[in-house]
């Protein structure tokens, strides 16, 4: 049996890249501001590394914008993320609509502001005819939640009878996260130094390579990007096998 490739991708291969957004307020507390005022550098940051990520090889653009879990921050620093979000789809919108850009929503619509899931919706609907480059916002996303809401919606099929409780595998549940259809992310980068994932990607990221610079995200610049996806490229990427030489010298 021929085992899996463990040569590094070739250079030109589609790259899907997912990021954990982290430092907007370690930003702005360096600078003697208050938390929230982090968050606008933050999305300068998101705009060039956008703009940037299809000439680096980028095809699907993941961001973790913010977590089931983010709600417990101070409700001041909240408004001020839904309040750039709106910001941001309203002046940027038809811009990423002209250059081919679909943009899709991760995470939870349940529990979303009024305001907030009309431009969700929004969002979606005028760019869902693109395919030049894909856009990922997880909002309101949370790994764990995700799986639940995967497994709870198996379920309740396999009550109704729609499916055979037997005929799930993990490509069925797969197809049933909110992430369904994307390819998982070969590269998962998180900003300002930490190294966790934070209930990102749980399941899609079994096999990234993860690359943890230590800049903070408003800091992060396609420069930073190119660096982690040069170190992906000097990666071999295994899949549980084994490399072939390895296994000559075992």
């Amino acid at each position: 049996m021929a085992s899996a490739p463990t040569e590094p991708p070739p250079k030109d291969t589609p790259l899907h890249v997912a990021i954990v957004m982290d430092g907007n307020g370690r930003w702005a507390k360096r600078r003697g501001l208050p938390r929230k005022l982090g968050h606008p550098k933050g999305v300068e940051a998101i705009r060039k590394v956008v703009e940037a990520a299809p000439e680096q090889g980028v095809r699907w653009l993941t961001l973790y914008a913010f977590s089931t879990e983010n709600w417990r921050r101070p409700a001041g620093e909240v408004a001020e993320v839904m309040r750039l979000l709106k910001h941001y789809v309203n002046s940027d919108l038809e811009k990423l609509t002209r250059e081919g850009v679909k943009v899709r929503i991760l995470g939870r619509r349940e529990g979303l502001p009024p305001d907030i899931a009309e431009i969700v919706e929004r969002a979606e609907t005028r760019t869902a005819h693109n395919d030049k480059f894909f856009l990922q916002v997880a909002f309101n996303y949370g790994g764990r939640a995700d799986i639940v809401d995967a497994a709870r919606a198996l379920v309740a099929d396999a009550l109704a009878g729609k499916i055979d409780a037997a005929a799930i595998t993990d490509t069925v549940f797969e197809a049933r996260l909110s992430t369904g259809g994307l390819p998982p992310p070969d590269l998962v980068v998180r900003t300002s130094g930490e190294q966790r994932l934070s209930n990102f990607l749980l399941w899609e990221s079994a096999y990234s390579e993860f690359v943890f610079p230590d800049v903070l995200w408003p800091d992060f610049t396609p420069d930073h990007l190119q660096a982690a996806i040069d170190e992906f490229h000097r990666r071999e990427r295994r899949y549980g096998a084994v490399a072939d030489d390895v296994l000559a010298a075992g």
